[in-house]
């Protein structure tokens, strides 16, 4: 079978997905990890197959249970899979061509960690992949900026991962707040004094970039407030709330790969379905789960599919914990019909980040077809953040594809707060796209390009819909 490269800008999916195993999980153990597949599984090499779109081409490659990427080029699509899966694609009547192959390399994976309820500050640099940090670094990072910065920080655990809630291992849910404190600041009160500005990472477990944007936020916070005049007025004036990690059981499976990182995209919840095979996942997509127009477009009613909505709306404890925490951070604002707008004093944003399509996305994410009563606020500032990042910007099913049950809709359907997707990625040709770029990719291209659109976002935290 001959294989072709991908042209630009998709050649970054390529770059970093070839220069690992793709591995995809059958199963969870009874432990704070998940297992990792067996030896046939990870001798098979994966292919990325570029698939020709019609109206309804997407719908019947996640109705199909193919793992369709996170990337568009101009009416194509991106499916991974086996060569199993391009004969798959084919028989159901998709016009399919191999893009690349990439053959697993050999697969260590790094030591067993202890449960995180014992972090040290020596955790915080534990890394994978040439420097993406672990669930317990991460963890780690949050207790020592709020130790440095008493008078900025301070962290919330808001619930249990999966795992943890099963008394299997796994992880707490963890946040952390940073404002100069004030009376009454970082309470779990929506009716704040001040703003807030959101920002969500690794939800789904395998776009690793998300996690480092996240990191990387948080350090300029905590370190500018007396060197930076923009950051001290923002501080001042609002609270920036951040999880760098929404689905740490899910991160626990790819990190558990070390150099060769296994693509987990879901959470690690196995009780719907545990023998999926090379072919599929165990595990819950998360953002497809919120209780907000709940198994529409782009769902599965499979448990091993990567975009399975689980048996019922918010039936992740990950989910159920943040929309919780969602209620502490902002009051309800909205209407219940889906053109009801918030009113024009409604304060707040949250941006929840994924990869790679590069775009910016706000909602209905389940329908491109309908727009929300704040839509020309929403699309200003979609706008201005496309601009930044030089990405397209619109609703899912505009720019990428309709989505139901997504954090971003849930936050404004129920709360009425101004809620944007970003997806991080590289559409310029430079090589740091895909799930894994090259960890150099981080301080060279994403964060250059996230930092100012965050500020931005971040600045219209106050107001979002009278200002536009």
């Amino acid at each position: 079978m001959s294989v072709r490269r991908i042209p630009l800008p998709l050649s970054g999916i390529v770059a970093a997905l070839a220069a690992t195993a793709v591995v995809l999980l059958p199963q969870a153990a009874a432990t704070s990890t998940v297992a990792a597949t067996d030896s046939t599984a990870k001798a098979q090499p994966t292919y990325v197959y570029r698939v020709s779109h019609s109206v309804d081409t997407v719908e019947k490659l996640f109705s199909h249970g193919f793992d369709v990427l996170e990337q568009r080029d101009g009416e194509d699509l991106f499916v991974l899979g086996t060569a199993a899966e391009g004969d798959r694609l084919r028989a159901a009547g998709f016009t399919a061509t191999p893009e690349s192959a990439m053959a697993p390399p050999a697969w260590t994976p790094p030591k067993q960690r202890a449960s995180n309820d014992q972090l040290s500050p020596s955790d915080e640099g534990e890394t994978y992949y040439g420097g993406y940090h672990t669930v317990n670094a991460q963890y780690a990072h949050l207790d020592q900026v709020a130790q440095q910065h008493p008078d900025l920080a301070s962290t919330v655990t808001y619930g249990q991962s999966w795992l943890k809630s099963k008394g299997r291992g796994g992880y707490d849910l963890r946040a952390i707040c940073i404002t100069k404190k004030q009376t009454g600041d970082c309470q779990l009160n929506p009716n704040s004094t001040k703003p807030r500005f959101f920002l969500m990472g690794q939800i789904h477990a395998r776009e690793i970039t998300t996690g480092d944007v996240a990191w990387r936020w948080i350090d300029y916070l905590s370190s500018s407030y007396s060197t930076d005049a923009t950051i001290k007025k923002l501080l001042d004036t609002t609270e920036m709330w951040v999880v760098p990690i929404a689905n740490p059981d899910g991160v626990d499976i790819v990190q558990q790969g070390g150099d060769s990182p296994n693509l987990q995209r879901k959470n690690a919840n196995n009780s719907n379905g545990s023998n999926c095979g090379f072919s599929g996942q165990i595990g819950v997509d998360l953002n497809r789960n919120y209780g907000t127009h709940w198994g529409g477009a782009s769902t599965s009613s499979s448990p091993c599919n990567e975009v399975y909505k689980g048996p019922s709306q918010d039936s992740e404890v990950e989910n159920t914990a943040m929309e919780k925490l969602f209620r502490n951070l902002w009051p309800a604002r909205r209407g219940t019909g889906t053109t009801d707008p918030a009113p024009a004093d409604t304060k707040g944003i949250m941006m929840t980040m994924h990869s790679d399509a590069s775009v910016v996305i706000f909602p209905w994410d389940y329908s491109a077809t309908v727009h929300t009563g704040n839509d020309a606020s929403l699309r200003a500032i979609g706008r201005q953040l496309g601009s930044i990042t030089g990405y397209q910007y619109g609703q899912a099913g505009q720019v990428l594809y309709n989505a139901s049950g997504s954090t971003d809709d849930w936050a404004y359907d129920k709360l009425g707060v101004a809620s944007f997707t970003v997806e991080v990625g590289d559409n310029t040709g430079r090589g740091c796209g895909g799930f894994l770029p090259e960890f150099s990719c981080q301080a060279s291209f994403f964060w250059p390009k996230m930092k100012p659109a965050l500020v931005y976002a971040a600045q219209q935290a106050a107001a979002p819909y009278a200002n536009h």
